[in-house]
């Protein structure tokens, strides 16, 4: 979740997204992606992504959610119903948004930077 290299801004110049993304295509991840502002930007610049519509279509059936842009509305995501989207409950945090313990006890496998837990 999240495209572009700050929230509030559709600019993807030198967003940590581009490089993510395509790590993980060339090690055979399907990319879902989604960006409140970034989505038109984005697609100049990734290839084989699908852009979904929402948060959630975008975690919809994936393996992990990987979180790369601060954007408020996903530090509001209704985590139940992120668990129950994802085959398997496991978030990276490379912004740091939620709490290691909180997430831990939502049943969460969670990874975040820079921090324990």
């Amino acid at each position: 979740l999240g495209l572009t290299f700050k929230p509030n801004t559709d600019d993807m110049r030198d967003s940590p997204a581009i490089d993510i993304v395509r790590v993980l295509q060339d090690n055979g991840a399907r990319v879902s992606a989604f960006d409140p502002e970034g989505h038109k930007q984005a697609e100049a610049v990734l290839e084989n992504v699908e852009f979904a519509e929402d948060a959630y279509a975008a975690m919809d059936g994936a393996d992990a959610l990987v979180l790369v842009t601060e954007w408020n509305e996903f530090r509001a995501l209704d985590l139940d119903r992120v668990k129950r989207l994802l085959n398997t409950p496991t978030i990276v945090d490379l912004r740091n948004i939620y709490r290691p313990e909180q997430m831990k006890a939502a049943g969460f496998e969670y990874s975040s930077i820079g921090r324990p837990g």
